[in-house]
């Protein structure tokens, strides 16, 4: 997918959390990463199309991010979207929690929408778990169906907001191993997250996001191995020092 950003800045009233982003790549996998604060998850939100640039634009594949709610709607159902917690709904199946928004959202009809669920409940070895409602999951089998529910409809890219921050490091495995198995697949994504080793070894490219500003961008075997800036060292030293 060709990314084009275009003088992106980004406020919230006084306090400035993007400032004049530009880039321009071909982005297969790329993970954003970047201390707290940095702007990273408004910058995931506005490439998705779930946040208005105060100033700038984003074209991706030749296509602006549209601003209109109408071409907005159409434009989000071309992603899927992961989010820190999941985002399920609770009060449904796993099944039904995929195949609802296929319905729902992608116009499908009941007996194909209930194919595909079970379809990719299988695939991610959730084949027992059908029936289950949420809070009857363990944290990672909740984020392999959340991520089932955002490549059902075969979107076009996958936008992952932290998909494993809230996860033990157990489960934490489960779903960077099912996110390396979809990229060896050909699925195309952009995550934000702290997991530097699945950064490194399971993404393409790198972009390092630090007071609100685009730090540092490349392959991500370089940028791991020599930092151009002090303040991605310091932040690869820290989060490194205490690593097995």
């Amino acid at each position: 997918m060709r990314m084009q950003i275009e003088g992106l800045w980004q406020s919230f009233g006084d306090r400035q959390v993007l400032s004049g982003i530009d880039f321009e790549d071909d982005v297969t996998t790329l993970a954003v990463i970047g201390p707290s604060g940095g702007g990273k998850s408004t910058f995931l939100r506005i490439l998705g199309g779930l946040l208005a640039p105060s100033a700038g634009r984003v074209v991706l594949d030749g296509e602006v991010v549209p601003t209109d709610e109408a071409a907005l709607a159409r434009y989000r159902a071309s992603l899927g979207f992961v989010f820190q917690d999941g985002g399920l709904f609770h009060h449904l199946s796993a099944r039904e929690n995929i195949a609802l928004p296929l319905r729902a959202v992608h116009g499908m009809d009941e007996a194909s929408a209930a194919a595909r669920a079970d379809e990719l409940l299988d695939r991610f070895g959730l084949a027992g778990e059908g029936d289950k409602r949420p809070a009857q999951l363990s944290g990672g089998q909740r984020q392999r169906v959340a991520i089932a529910r955002a490549v059902a409809p075969r979107p076009k890219m996958l936008l992952l907001d932290e998909p494993t921050s809230a996860l033990d490091p157990e489960y934490t495995t489960e779903v960077l191993d099912l996110l390396a198995d979809l990229k060896r697949e050909g699925t195309r994504f952009i995550t934000v997250t702290h997991e530097m080793g699945f950064a490194r070894h399971a993404c393409d490219k790198v972009a390092f996001l630090c007071h609100g500003t685009l730090m540092e961008y490349g392959s991500a075997a370089e940028l791991f191995a020599a930092p151009k800036t002090p303040e991605l060292g310091r932040f690869l030293g820290k989060l490194l020092e205490w690593s097995v």
